[in-house]
């Protein structure tokens, strides 16, 4: 049964108790696994991103034969290496950012049986439909799923990166309290990171946990004393506030690859956007070398149109990809 959150209360379900080894549930696979969803809902009418506000309605409107061809040449790729469930999509109107599945939640691996789920209370509004659709899904796949009383906008603001350590971005679009919450809850720790920038809305844009040791952040956007805090946890890897604006963060590791969107070829050669991409893709294959990663480039330029990349549709069942070290 779920327990959900209440004003003052703050239910939290009992943490797992299956047994040692048993895989069963996707979060408990020897394998990767994560959850999509297909684009079947993914609607642009609401602006509610600066991304978003800043392009004309008119030019905002998704191509709906190339959003699913986009999403189905990721979804191919990650199947080819992991399990991937798609989340239906129910028939009702006003889930227009339902593909994007980082948001929806995230599920909470340092615990015994790995089958918490804490399902998001967004602040956005066209996307608090979701919540509902997030937790019958998760129930029905024997999780148990809690939804916090504060914001909360998923995996693509909290991310895991060892232990029961974690990093949460809060501001915008997720609250500090939650997190102060789910500390106390759940026995973990989260380091909390300020986030400022309008157009760096969750934390998956300006932070990319790359192994269990070394981290993608863009130090410039946050503070010194915030800083040092991560840096007691993980190995800073410092990127640019242009890579990140490009996309350098929004990335999803699969095994010892680097998934990452670029419409590059859709580019004017020598245009601003074109060097602004082309600098993005650089910087991260240098990274991707020197830690033995490769990297794989995905046009999800209709997404785009939505304030998306690529690590907004992919949630995370599992981190099975950061059991292994590459080097």
């Amino acid at each position: 049964m779920t327990s959900l959150a209440t004003p003052g209360h703050g239910a939290v379900p009992e943490p797992g108790t299956a047994a040692a080894g048993k895989q069963d549930n996707p979060t408990r696979l020897h394998h990767p696994a994560f959850l999509m969803n297909a684009p079947f809902s993914y609607d642009t009418s609401v602006a509610n991103n600066p991304w978003m506000a800043d392009i004309e309605e008119s030019a905002r409107v998704p191509d709906t034969r190339r959003a699913m061809i986009q999403f189905l040449e990721l979804y191919r790729y990650i199947a080819a290496e992991a399990l991937v469930y798609v989340l239906p999509t129910p028939g009702v109107r006003g889930l227009q950012d339902l593909p994007f599945t980082a948001n929806l939640g995230i599920v909470l691996e340092h615990l015994p049986g790995g089958n918490t789920v804490v399902v998001s209370n967004y602040t956005s509004e066209p996307r608090r439909g979701e919540t509902p659709v997030g937790v019958r899904f998760f129930e029905s796949m024997g999780y148990r799923a809690v939804v916090p009383e504060s914001r909360f906008e998923g995996e693509a603001e909290l991310k895991h990166l060892h232990d029961d350590v974690y990093v949460g971005g809060y501001g915008l679009r997720s609250e500090r309290r939650t997190y102060e919450w789910m500390e106390r809850a759940f026995d973990m720790k989260v380091v909390m990171l300020e986030q400022k920038d309008p157009y760096m809305y969750h934390l998956d844009c300006t932070v990319f946990p790359l192994t269990r040791e070394q981290t993608l952040v863009c130090t410039a956007l946050y503070g010194k004393d915030e800083i040092k805090r991560l840096e007691r946890h993980t190995e800073i890897i410092d990127v640019s506030v242009a890579a990140c604006y490009a996309g350098i963060c929004n990335s999803v590791r699969l095994n010892n690859i680097i998934l990452n969107a670029s419409h590059l070829h859709d580019l004017r050669r020598g245009s601003p956007e074109y060097a602004e991409e082309l600098a993005k893709n650089r910087s991260l294959e240098d990274i991707a070398s020197l830690l033995a990663f490769e990297v794989a480039y995905f046009n999800l330029s209709e997404y785009h149109k939505g304030g998306a990349l690529l690590s907004c549709m992919v949630m995370h069942l599992n981190r099975f990809s950061y059991r292994f070290r590459m080097i």
